[in-house]
């Protein structure tokens, strides 16, 4: 408190008293020859200035000096270095000039301090118009000239011109000539010690085509001109200098740089700048392009402040809290300030891991937070977390999600990804919170992996839950694979480029799609809000919201993208290996099911799965005869079952040879009852289990894919 007190009294530094004393100087300087100016002979050049005027100029300089450095003062010019003076500054500077001006004029006219005496009349001598209109003028110049100077000569662009590339500096392509690409083209010029030279920028604006930023010149857009700006420039380094380029544009430059052995770079976002830690200068926290921005779709970005709003004040309960899912989300909600964030997870390293993270990386109060080690299967213990905290609104994110461990263990993915969502939400619909979201998955639709099934069924006990407890709003968010996230197909690429290959692909053919882990919390949390949205317009119920997620990317081209960010040849030094079918997998991914419709929602790029809802007592049921099964660990019956419950959500007039999909029991010899699905079938990548989804349920040879196979199938 004491050192803001005394910045408010005397907002000048130690260090700023030079920078005073020149502008002083200045200031008396511009004061004297606004008199010798106005009263200068133009024949001869010489000062033919009046002793009035003369008298006046002596016993007033003083004075205008002293007024003029404490109206510099309270300006708060001096609380920047001259060299690092912008447009703020000089506006500070102009307006210091006009107050000093106005108050020399004022303050002459009161003081009266020189008199003549024409004819026995005394007469005050004021200043001139010609003088005041030079002295602003000239105090303008002088003080906006001196910094303009000193950043010059700190940035040393006098000789800029003239100067070649230096001995060992890296020429540098900046793509961008906006406010991104200006910010990096002073960084590099300022800073000769990070040894890059540019040599031009790339802007597809047509308005820029030829013109010279900070004497740079923009030599070509990035659409025709790339190959030909990239051969003439020869470029030791590309950096693009866009943070929200679309992915083409990005996908663009790095294909054609990738070609000639050409690095890229690119400018983070204003929210990675403001995440990185330390003091280094823009351009070391360039880094290098990531597979995400190189997806050929624009990011799908909100406010989080305006479209979590809802969770301000409130107390938020989220589920597998120390998942990649789950983590983003506690994250984001803190920003928005709830009362409270429950997190609750059954695995003790993930929980304390978020914990630590929000308290101590991300200042998060420990009153807000309360870590709850729990599991979602036990209902007695489901109560007793929502009976203690009362939370008022729930993301229920915990759901195991490798496809492969789920087809090896059927019955514990029905019981902790079907089985625990019910009992999460029939409590929360129990202990009356106001919202549950579910993050569910685009392999729920047209199931045909154990982890798409129980997903499935996760969506219907929301159904029913919707029916039971009206006053709750229950959502579900489908979307497709989470770049990052655990088990996904990127981080099991960067393993295997790592050690040397070859990276696996089940078919050329298989494309999937993509997002980021916040867009798809931003997502989740979106969808929140749009429960209550969508409830006004019908009746309660549980709503599926999906992302929009433009079209689909091909594994294999992903899995070259990925060698070539590597800084390696696909076509040499990494191998692409087919390594064919999986039972399960498929071509193409579905977003909706074939008895659902896609409907706009109040959210861009946010769609609605309209579907009638099932009967309450067909889901309770179903549940109760599957939670049997998952007690006796009867897989050959669960198979059967859940084969039978698609089989009544779906439609089966479509059920034809072609189409249908099999449920295969442990026991290989029992008969497989049939699941009417809509879309033709292909292998996936067996390296990417999180890739794969819903698609054609046969195999290479024509046989039917099993929903569930064994161990030894």
């Amino acid at each position: 408190m004491r050192r803001r007190i005394r910045a408010a009294a005397l907002p000048i530094h130690r260090h700023s008293l030079p920078h005073l004393a020149v502008d002083g100087a200045l200031v008396a300087l511009a004061y004297y020859l606004a008199f010798e100016l106005r009263f200068q002979d133009g024949g001869n050049g010489s000062s033919q200035l009046p002793h009035d005027y003369r008298l006046l100029l002596e016993r007033t300089i003083w004075w205008v000096l002293g007024g003029s450095l404490i109206v510099l003062v309270l300006a708060r010019v001096y609380q920047r270095r001259w060299r690092y003076a912008g447009q703020r500054d000089y506006e500070a500077v102009l307006r210091a000039v006009v107050l000093i001006v106005l108050l020399s004029v004022v303050g002459i006219e009161l003081a009266r301090p020189v008199h003549r005496y024409p004819h026995g009349i005394t007469v005050a001598v004021v200043l001139p118009i010609g003088v005041v209109v030079l002295f602003g003028l000239l105090c303008m110049l002088f003080l906006c000239g001196v910094r303009m100077l000193a950043r010059a000569i700190y940035e040393r662009r006098p000789l800029a011109a003239f100067r070649g590339g230096g001995k060992g500096e890296r020429s540098v392509l900046i793509v961008g000539a906006g406010d991104g690409g200006r910010l990096v083209l002073r960084e590099i010029v300022r800073n000769r010690g990070l040894g890059l030279q540019p040599v031009g920028f790339l802007d597809d604006d047509p308005r820029k085509r030829g013109l010279r930023i900070e004497g740079v010149k923009v030599r070509g857009n990035t659409e025709e001109e790339l190959p030909r700006v990239l051969g003439e420039t020869e470029p030791d380094e590309v950096i693009i200098a866009i943070p929200s380029a679309p992915g083409s544009t990005r996908a663009r430059v790095v294909r054609e740089c990738r070609l000639r052995g050409i690095p890229v770079r690119t400018l983070p976002t204003v929210f990675e700048l403001l995440q990185t830690s330390g003091a280094g200068t823009l351009a070391r926290q360039m880094r290098e392009v990531r597979v995400e921005d190189v997806l050929g779709r624009e990011p799908v970005q909100m406010e989080l402040e305006r479209v979590g709003a809802y969770l301000a004040g409130e107390t938020v309960l989220v589920t597998g809290a120390g998942g990649s899912i789950g983590s983003e989300l506690c994250r984001q909600i803190a920003r928005v300030e709830p009362h409270k964030i429950v997190l609750v997870d059954h695995a003790e390293d993930n929980l304390f891991q978020i914990q630590r993270e929000l308290e101590d990386e991300r200042h998060v109060p420990g009153t807000m937070l309360a870590a709850v080690l729990a599991d979602c299967k036990e209902e007695e213990r489901m109560r007793e977390v929502f009976s203690e905290h009362r939370p008022t609104v729930v993301f229920h994110a915990a759901a195991y999600k490798h496809v492969g461990l789920m087809e090896s263990n059927p019955v514990e993915a029905v019981r902790n990804n079907a089985l625990a969502t019910r009992v999460v939400a029939h409590v929360a619909g129990q202990l009356e919170a106001g919202r549950f979201v579910l993050v569910s998955t685009d392999k729920a639709v047209a199931p045909a992996t154990v982890m798409g099934a129980s997903k499935a069924l996760a969506e219907f006990a929301l159904e029913a839950a919707s029916a039971r407890w009206p006053s709750t709003h229950y959502n579900a968010v489908r979307f497709g694979n989470v770049l990052g996230s655990s088990g996904s197909v990127v981080p099991i690429f960067r393993r295997q480029i790592a050690r040397g290959g070859p990276v696996t692909v089940t078919d050329e053919r298989m494309t999937r799609y993509f997002m980021t882990i916040p867009e798809a919390v931003q997502l989740i949390i979106r969808s929140g809000s749009l429960g209550d949205e969508q409830a006004r317009l019908r009746a309660a119920r549980a709503e599926v919201f999906v992302l929009d997620m433009g079209e689909p990317v091909r594994i294999v081209e992903l899995a070259r993208a990925m060698i070539e960010l590597s800084g390696l040849d696909p076509d040499h030094d990494i191998d692409i290996e087919i390594v064919g079918a999986r039972g399960g997998e498929k071509l193409n991914e579905q977003l909706f099911n074939s008895y659902e419709r896609s409907m706009p929602t109040v959210a861009e790029k946010i769609l609605l799965a309209e579907r009638e809802p099932l009967a309450v007592e067909t889901v309770e049921a179903m549940f109760a005869e599957i939670g049997l099964l998952v007690l006796e660990g009867d897989a050959a019956g669960l198979a059967a079952k859940v084969s039978e419950l698609s089989a009544t959500r779906g439609d089966p007039g479509a059920a034809t040879p072609d189409s249908e999909a099999v449920l295969v029991p442990e026991d290989p010899s029992a008969p497989p009852p049939a699941i009417p699905t809509p879309a033709p079938s292909a292998p996936e990548d067996p390296g990417a289990e999180e890739v794969s989804g819903p698609d054609d349920d046969r195999d290479r040879h024509g046989a039917p894919a099993p929903l569930i196979h064994s161990r030894d199938s």
